[in-house]
């Protein structure tokens, strides 16, 4: 195997591992486990600034 090859084959299995994973996260998600998340409030805006 010459090293481009080894390279591209550790890029490929690096890649194959990543899309696994966030496949595997989405499978499994289960959101009643699960606090929501909520943005704050924007801070009101001062309408005189004069």
């Amino acid at each position: 195997m010459t090293p481009t090859q080894r390279t591209l084959l550790v890029i490929a299995v690096f890649v194959t591992l990543i899309v696994g994973s966030f496949i595997w996260f989405i499978v499994t998600w289960d959101p009643s486990k699960e606090e929501p998340v909520t943005r704050l409030p924007a801070p009101p805006i001062a309408e005189n600034l004069a």
